[in-house]
């Protein structure tokens, strides 16, 4: 038996905004809202599917993994469209790595993620 990720979790202080703006970020639909749980239908495309656990503590610090997103309209206008849904631009990494350029932004609640294109 091999394991596959089949959804990943992303603790929070409130489940049902953080899934609001991730819906719409990544285009798809709240599957489930259980109160301090609130799970998205994975994304066109078969990708895999989040959850927002609420808890008490808030965040401190770096993230210790985040997510990559690719695809869309291309970087500059989904890092545009993202900062319309209320996340926030940290920084860009243009002409750092050979092929890839990407933005890293912070959803509303501070987790980080990158916004990457081929280059």
């Amino acid at each position: 038996m091999s394991l596959n990720i089949a959804m990943a979790t992303l603790d929070c202080a409130d489940p049902q905004k953080l899934s609001a703006f991730w819906a719409e970020a990544l285009r798809t639909t709240v599957a489930g809202d259980y109160g301090e749980f609130v799970m998205l239908a994975p994304p066109p495309g078969g990708q895999v599917a989040l959850g927002f656990q609420k808890v008490a503590a808030p965040k401190a610090g770096k993230n210790r993994m985040h997510l990559d997103l690719h695809g869309g309209a291309g970087r500059v206008a989904e890092v545009e469209r993202l900062v319309g849904l209320g996340a926030t631009v940290l920084w860009d990494q243009v002409g750092a790595v050979p092929g890839i350029d990407w933005t890293t932004m912070a959803d509303p609640e501070g987790n980080e993620f990158c916004v990457g294109e081929e280059s």
